[in-house]
């Protein structure tokens, strides 16, 4: 039988030019593949593997090459298209030691597939025990000793007759995971780039009829007056719009860089090929009929993002309105919308293609600029974590808006967003409800937990399309506030009230409203906001401008401009206006951009945006504080707990799941194409059903004690068991869920009479055999809590807090956070869910140790991410005294993962 692999150990990678290649473990089919690959080898490539010549590989050589067992021996080749282009192996040499060697066609080398080769293979390594490679390298093999050296592993090197010997560590170390995370990161930015900076474009399905959806993209690219080529391809026509048409992509006589796809769907997969042999980088395909017509369609959609990838193309859609770049130097508009924002400081990804159009105009109409736009429709392939990347590499791009409807890779998300909002603030609309194939809802997680590890992450998440342009045009031009006290300058007493209300009601610190009267003029404005602007109290001003009988507007303006902009007064506190009612970017509010034309002008740092109303800007303005003060805490790593025995836990998780029988093997799993994706490594068997143990030992290796507590049946039991834990002792229900419902526990038991009496009473609510627990009375007073967590398919280890009282659990006062958390994390998540204040002595609780509950929830985040077994964990409840936590009962759910958090691993599309 045909020795098989993990499903995980195949991939989609992007290269480091912005390419896109495949990565998986070799088969006996790929014969013929390697022969051909070796027969387009340089002697020289041939000579460095072999330390000699070696013209052709024997049927012998190719027989042991292609046949591995995925455990001693794995090999993993790159493809692109059906062609192999490199490959990578390793072949056990002794107890966690093996030998590696790698080899890349020279018309692929450079382009970094000898790096993304060895990431992968050193991930498969690790899950089959190995911790060592040693490669012998000739010394004239410069590029495979720097390919080992720069992958952060730790490597040690000797020479010794005539040939090089590098060791290399595979242990992951800072240093190798900052290595992977940055050539990703460049890879995907440069993938991305490719897209929006063409040289070329062709419109595939450009026809003569009006209004077709290949004319309307020509139509744009070239209104746009797009800097280079554009080439209409039509099998039956010889122009359209004018512009000479190409019966085919590969018939037009100049390169392509760009394809605008407006075929029917049935015909997009032969177009995707020929682009492929032109040799065009991306593909926008904003042809309809795949995912979003049923099942038929979405196989037809992941087909063409399965040959795109594997031909080196990236693509946007399909079913998308298209892309677009402001740069004058590139002028691209490659969508269905006639009008594109001018040249701004915003990126703007769009998930919906049939909302693409109107956010655009949205953008427009409030004089807002743009750097450049992405509607990915359907999301086959690039997707917002892509433009992460490349915005955050844009100089030409400040603020990040995105409106989402699902999440394909969270954490992945998470974790770029959390890197990239230190920089530039990251603003998104998020739908309700959950990323396909996450499953929130089975495990208990609301969309509020969506908005909770948001915001720990720095993103703004607002409500609607409305707020994402209101933040959006803050962000962009005008600074950031310094903290939550914010200045009022009116001429209406009535508009002044309305927005030192909704100051309050936002968070925000309001100073008394300046009203300056109804006639009040520029002079008035300008001395009033001057004045304001120059106090050591105020961080951000709001004016309103809503004159009863029209005034010199033009005055007014230019004078909060000189104000604002002013070194002696405003400068690096935000001003926010409602002048005279208008939405957006008041043409008369606005610095003029350097690179700005007369006949486009566009906003420039220091321009005041306008609000229709007081409360729209108040709420902008407190989205804006909230994050300003995220940004402004340091970023810090999880705090580093030395007394964790993570060895006895993971050996107490492997005996909890090995309780229960592995499920029987029925023949394996079926790869694509009939072919083997293989049986799981030693490291990952089949999942077997969960396991439910309770944590008390687990929860032990990571420093956390349960208060002690002894199951009876008998009132004569109980009694002994008081008398051994100590006096007064609570007599409860002995289910893990008893704790959510009321009367199923009987506190301050002091003596025998007491407990005996408790459990008769017990016995005739639930009957005699309802087994009860005794447990020592915690010290009192001190505050019930419930900490969780989950371990998500899509986010990963979630950690969740809330107050264990009925009330706040019918409420589902809950709050959440990834782990692993920081000390600031741990504090954030106690401190955003709305019952907090009983926590800090407020309503008549006494406060509690706050500090001790932070530490329990960093050390419950680090078990979270340290041990992916875990698939649920309730620690329920947690009782805050005035100097402790005291941890009364404590389950845990086991599950064998089905394969490595692949965030955490190699690089790969997702």
């Amino acid at each position: 039988m045909e020795a098989q692999y993990p499903a995980h150990w195949e991939a989609d990678v992007v290269l480091a030019d912005g390419g896109t290649a495949h990565v998986r473990p070799i088969r006996p089919a790929d014969a013929d593949r390697l022969r051909a690959f070796y027969s387009r080898l340089s002697e020289e490539s041939i000579y460095f593997r072999f330390f000699g010549p070696r013209p052709r590989l024997s049927d012998r050589d190719v027989e042991r090459f292609t046949n591995v067992d995925y455990v001693a021996r794995v090999a993993l080749i790159a493809t692109i298209g059906t062609e192999m282009v490199a490959v990578i192996r390793y072949d056990r040499t002794g107890p966690g030691e093996a030998e590696v060697a790698f080899l890349v066609e020279d018309a692929h080398q450079g382009r970094g597939v000898a790096s993304v080769l060895l990431e992968h293979l050193a991930a498969t390594a690790r899950e089959n025990g190995i911790e060592t490679f040693i490669a012998d390298v000739l010394p004239a093999n410069m590029r495979m000793m720097g390919v080992l050296r720069q992958a952060g592993y730790t490597a040690q090197s000797r020479f010794a007759d005539g040939v090089v010997r590098m060791t290399l560590d595979l242990t992951p170390t800072e240093t190798s995971a900052e290595v992977t995370t940055a050539r990703e990161h460049r890879a995907e930015s440069r993938s991305i780039a490719r897209l929006l900076t063409p040289g070329s474009v062709a419109v595939i399905g450009a026809s003569r009829e009006p209004g077709g959806v290949g004319q309307t993209v020509l139509r744009n690219l070239l209104a746009a007056d797009f800097t280079g080529p554009v080439y209409p391809v039509h099998r039956e026509v010889r122009a359209v719009a004018g512009v000479r048409a190409y019966p085919s992509v590969t018939a037009i006589d100049g390169d392509v860089d760009l394809a605008v796809v407006a075929v029917p769907a049935g015909s997009v997969l032969d177009v995707v090929k020929e682009c492929a042999e032109k040799g065009v980088h991306g593909l926008v395909v904003v042809s309809s009929g795949f995912g979003e017509t049923g099942a038929e369609g979405r196989a037809r959609q992941d087909e063409l993002a399965r040959i795109a990838r594997a031909y080196g193309l990236r693509v946007v859609g399909p079913n998308c309105l298209g892309i677009a770049n402001t740069d004058r130097a590139v002028r691209l508009n490659a969508t269905l919308a006639a009008t594109v924002p001018g040249r701004g400081k915003v990126g703007f990804f769009s998930q919906s293609g049939a909302l693409g159009t109107a956010l655009l105009q949205r953008v427009a109409q409030r004089g807002m600029g743009i750097s450049s736009f992405v509607s990915a429709g359907n999301r086959a392939d690039v997707s917002g974590n892509d433009l992460l990347q490349y915005w955050e590499e844009d100089d030409a791009t400040e603020v990040i808006l995105l409106y989402l409807e699902s999440l394909g890779n969270p954490r992945k998300f998470t974790r770029l967003a959390r890197r990239i909002a230190r920089r530039k603030p990251v603003v998104v609309v998020k739908s309700g409800g959950t990323p396909a194939g996450h499953s929130a809802e089975e495990l208990g997680l609301p969309d509020s937990a969506i908005s909770s590890m948001f915001a720990q992450a720095g993103l703004i998440r607002v409500d609607d399309l409305i707020q994402l342009f209101d933040v959006g045009q803050l962000l962009a031009y005008q600074p950031l506030p310094a903290g939550p006290r914010v200045a009022l300058v009116t001429n209406s007493d009535a508009l002044g009230l309305l927005a030192a209300n909704a100051c309050l009601a936002a968070g925000l610190e309001p100073r008394p409203p300046v009203n300056l009267g109804a006639a009040a003029g520029a002079a008035e404005f300008g001395t009033a906001l001057a004045g304001e602007l120059a106090s050591a109290e105020v961080d951000a001003a709001v004016v309103i401008y809503m004159p009863p009988i029209p005034g010199d507007t033009g005055a007014v303006a230019a004078e909060l401009l000189r104000v604002s902009t002013g070194a002696s007064t405003g400068a690096g506190k935000p001003v926010l206006a409602t002048f005279q009612g208008h939405l957006g970017m008041h043409p008369a509010l606005c610095v003029a951009d350097e690179g700005g034309s007369r006949s486009q002008p566009t906003p420039g740092r220091g321009s005041i945006p306008s609000y229709a109303a007081p409360e729209e800007a108040v709420r902008a303005l407190a989205q804006v504080v909230r994050y300003a003060a995220w940004r402004a805490q340091p970023a810090a790593p999880p705090p580093s707990l030395d007394d964790l025995d993570t060895a006895r836990a993971q050996a107490l998780i492997h005996a909890g799941l090995n309780s229960c029988p592995p499920p029987s093997d029925e023949g394996g799993q079926a790869g694509a194409a009939g072919e083997p994706s293989g049986a799981r490594s030693a490291a990952f068997a089949e999942p077997g059903p969960p396991v439910e143990i309770d944590a008390t030992e687990l929860l032990s290796c990571y420093g956390l004690t349960v208060w002690p507590a002894e199951v009876v049946r008998s009132p004569e039991e109980a009694v002994a068991a008081a008398e051994r834990l100590g006096w007064p002792v609570v007599l409860k229900v002995a289910d893990p869920g008893a704790s959510r419902r009321a009367g199923t526990v009987r506190l301050g038991l002091t003596g025998p009479e007491m407990v005996r009496h408790a459990y008769a009473e017990f016995a005739d609510q639930l009957g005699e055999e309802a087994p009860l627990a005794v447990q020592r009375m915690a010290p009192q007073p001190a505050v019930p809590t419930v900490v969780g967590v989950v371990e998500d398919p899509a986010f990963g280890p979630v950690v969740s807090f809330g107050l264990g009282e009925v009330t706040a659990r019918l409420l589902q006062d809950q709050a959440f956070r990834l782990a692993p958390l920081t000390a600031e994390d741990a504090a954030a998540l106690v401190r955003s869910v709305r019952a907090a204040p009983l926590l800090f002595g407020q309503y008549g609780y006494p406060p509690v140790a706050v500090d001790a509950l932070e530490e329990l929830l960093v050390r419950v985040g680090r078990l979270a991410n340290d041990l992916p077994e875990v698939a649920r964990l309730d620690l329920d409840q947690v009782l805050v005294g005035e100097s402790d936590v005291m941890i009364l009962g404590a389950r845990a759910t086991l599950r064998t993962p089905a394969g490595p958090r692949l965030d955490g691993g190699p690089r790969r599309l997702a």
